[in-house]
């Protein structure tokens, strides 16, 4: 999704404070509910020892996320943006094209021995692989077969326009069940929880969806699928597929003395420190 700016800094709500007296069972209960929903998706899930590991250059989308504004820094150093010539069609789809990346990863079959089909049945095999819950992984006798084509990056050029019309339309990035918690603080130990985390998803072939937020600036609210990992003594270096971005990987950095993520200076974001949660991974993301 385009990045969103605000033109005035709001403060981000704080927690309601517990009343000493008769309350404090309710009290305790609002205490866990809340840890409860900030810890995010710190559990585990099940996984199945047949999962293969990404491939970039096969399981993205050819085409891109459209950019709404053009951005860059101006003579003093400034970012800023202006609007971006000529139009592109297809704007506001980040959570969308994240989400589908990993739906086709985990719930969908490619076989290029198979002829090609008519735009019919591809219309409802997309269907039935972005129908499919990004939380839970297909057997596989149960994958959606995409016949005539060997991966997602080859469909995606073949059948742009459907995948486009198909996977689902831009409210869903705005209304996405996950949004909420951008709002919350994020703690320095919290970011070093998620961290930890999302290394044993990838070490586990799940790669996650990140929710990449500043609040309440929102100089950047998107959304990247994280594939791969590289660890050294002072920090973490996650591979990125961008739905703005397909030519290429980037790189989502988590500082471990810092306790925080960092993501560079791209076509749409200035570069810098990034708040991180995983979604499209349980009930309340």
């Amino acid at each position: 999704m385009d990045n969103m700016r605000s033109n005035a800094e709001r403060r981000a709500p704080r927690a309601p404070r517990c009343r000493s007296g008769g309350g404090g069972a309710s009290c305790r209960w609002l205490v866990v509910l809340a840890g409860l929903l900030l810890a995010g998706c710190a559990s585990s899930r099940p996984l199945s020892a047949g999962w293969r590991h990404v491939i970039f250059e096969q399981d993205t989308f050819a085409y891109a996320n459209g950019l709404v504004w053009e951005y860059h820094f101006d003579e003093r150093g400034n970012w800023t943006y202006h609007s971006r010539e000529p139009k592109s069609d297809y704007t506001h789809h980040c959570f969308v094209v994240a989400r589908s990346a990993k739906q086709f990863f985990q719930n969908a079959s490619f076989d290029p021995a198979l002829p090609k089909a008519d735009s019919a049945t591809y219309q409802r095999r997309i269907r039935q692989v972005v129908s499919a819950s990004p939380r839970k992984k297909l057997s596989e006798a149960e994958k959606i077969v995409i016949p005539g084509y060997a991966n997602l990056r080859a469909f995606s050029q073949g059948q742009e326009k459907l995948l486009k019309a198909q996977c689902g339309g831009a409210w869903q990035s705005y209304f996405q069940r996950g949004h909420w918690r951008m709002i919350w603080p994020f703690s320095r130990h919290q970011q070093h929880q998620t961290a930890g985390h999302l290394l044993s998803e990838i070490k586990n072939n799940a790669p996650p969806v990140v929710h990449l937020v500043r609040f309440p600036s929102l100089t950047i609210n998107h959304a990247v699928v994280l594939f791969d990992v590289q660890e050294s003594a002072d920090g973490i270096e996650f591979a990125a597929y961008d739905p703005n971005s397909p030519e290429r990987p980037t790189t989502l950095t988590y500082d471990r003395a810092r306790r925080s993520f960092s993501f560079p200076t791209n076509s749409y974001f200035p570069g810098g420190r990034v708040d991180v949660y995983e979604i499209y991974c349980n009930w309340c993301y």
